[in-house]
């Protein structure tokens, strides 16, 4: 492939998974990204496990406290700062996907709170950012034991089978990935478009 626009941004991804201070570069990306950041923590994560694969149940445990820490945080801003938000979270786009799912979880809710539980753990593996989900959360009043047990279970099964998946691999799907990476890059670039196209659809 003539342009070669992700292997560079894959190889400086792995030399900044090296970095002695890489561990507390994953734990804020993993906080903020829970209630504001766009970048999710899978980004730091899949290199820093392909660079320290003994390390993979660490990482994804350190990404996983943190991204509680955060979701947290955005139950918070979704429950006591929403009205006085609402033409920032516009700005940025995020309103109609967060009032169509307040809506979704305040009929859950009102069934049950366990309910919410199971749309919120579904909701770890689609294209809609945690952070919609930790506002909406804090909106509609999900009960907290509920809400931190979704987190745990919707975000636990990301990192936890992404850095498993990594190390089971080891040096093969390093080698795989950076062979492919510019392959991977693109097919991903066209998924997100596919996935935008399909939201402004709908």
């Amino acid at each position: 492939m003539a342009l070669k626009l992700f292997r560079p941004i894959y190889e400086k991804a792995l030399q900044w998974a090296r970095h002695r201070h890489a561990e507390r570069i994953l734990a804020a990306l993993s906080f903020v990204e829970a209630f504001f950041f766009p970048v999710m923590p899978e980004v730091m994560l899949a290199p820093m496990t392909l660079a320290q694969p003994q390390r993979w149940l660490r990482l994804a445990s350190l990404s996983l406290v943190f991204s509680l820490a955060g979701a947290v945080v955005g139950y918070a801003l979704g429950h006591y700062a929403f009205d006085a938000l609402r033409p920032l979270l516009a700005s940025l786009g995020w309103l109609p996907r967060i009032d169509a799912l307040v809506e979704q979880l305040r009929v859950d809710v009102a069934q049950s709170p366990w309910t919410a539980f199971w749309l919120l753990v579904l909701a770890g593996f689609t294209p809609v950012p945690l952070k919609i989900f930790t506002w909406a959360s804090g909106i509609v009043g999900v009960p907290m034991p509920a809400f931190l047990a979704s987190m745990v279970v919707g975000r636990g099964k990301r990192v936890y089978l992404l850095c498993g998946l990594i190390r089971a691999g080891g040096a093969r799907a390093e080698a795989v990935l950076h062979r492919w990476i510019e392959w991977v890059g693109w097919a991903a670039v066209l998924l997100l478009l596919g996935l935008l196209v399909w939201f402004k659809l709908r």
